[in-house]
């Protein structure tokens, strides 16, 4: 895939942060891998206002390869998460409403629904807290994520990693879906959580959920 389709990917999934509600205003940012690093959008530019050349390119420590626009102020994690995990290609960052407010109680989702496996474990943990756009956030967020494929960061929001664009999005939505989920249900009482051979179970059915052959 060529670097402008890319730019052109990255662009339509920004735009449905307003859309959507996963993200209001300027906040939230989108990246994908590119040959030479990855690309990145630009900090404090309007999404409806977005074109493919506003998309800032980086390699992989930081350093601008093509792009007018100063990067996103979390490249840093972008970077950080691309450097670790090969499997990753796109990553969707967002402030949705519930994510954050269990981000900012500092609490993971745990096993309390089958979909949480989704997410490729047994809960969607939180992050450590460190200030936005450092590199200690971007050491912070590798840590939870290890593996998985979303995590949630302290005081701040919830990040979604995938091979590509349109999964990391709906990464994102899902991480936001099951948040909500689980604060209706500590409304009504809490959770009753499953085990862990019961979520091991449904980590390996979504392994071929959905696949044809």
């Amino acid at each position: 895939m060529t670097n402008n389709i890319l730019r052109k990917e990255i662009i339509a999934i920004v735009r449905l942060f307003n859309m959507t509600g996963l993200s209001f205003g300027r906040s939230g940012n989108v990246s994908a891998r590119s040959p030479s690093g990855f690309l990145i959008t630009p900090t404090g530019l309007a999404y409806a206002d977005m074109k493919p050349g506003d998309i800032t390119e980086l390699d992989h420590n930081g350093r601008v390869i093509s792009g007018k626009h100063k990067p996103s102020s979390e490249w840093r994690m972008h970077g950080a998460i691309y450097r670790k995990r090969l499997d990753v290609n796109a990553i969707v960052h967002v402030h949705s409403s519930y994510a954050t407010g269990m981000a900012c109680a500092r609490k993971e989702i745990p096993a309390f629904h089958y979909m949480v496996t989704v997410l490729g474990g047994s809960n969607i943990p939180c992050a450590k807290y460190a200030t936005f756009g450092t590199e200690k956030l971007a050491r912070n967020a590798v840590a939870a994520l290890g593996k998985l494929y979303a995590c949630l960061l302290a005081n701040h929001g919830q990040i979604a990693v995938a091979e590509n664009l349109a999964t990391a999005f709906r990464y994102a939505g899902e991480v936001e879906n099951l948040a909500k989920q689980y604060c209706i249900s500590l409304q009504a009482g809490g959770a009753m959580l499953l085990d862990e051979k019961e979520m091991q179970i449904n980590i390996g059915k979504f392994k071929t959920y959905g696949k044809q052959c």
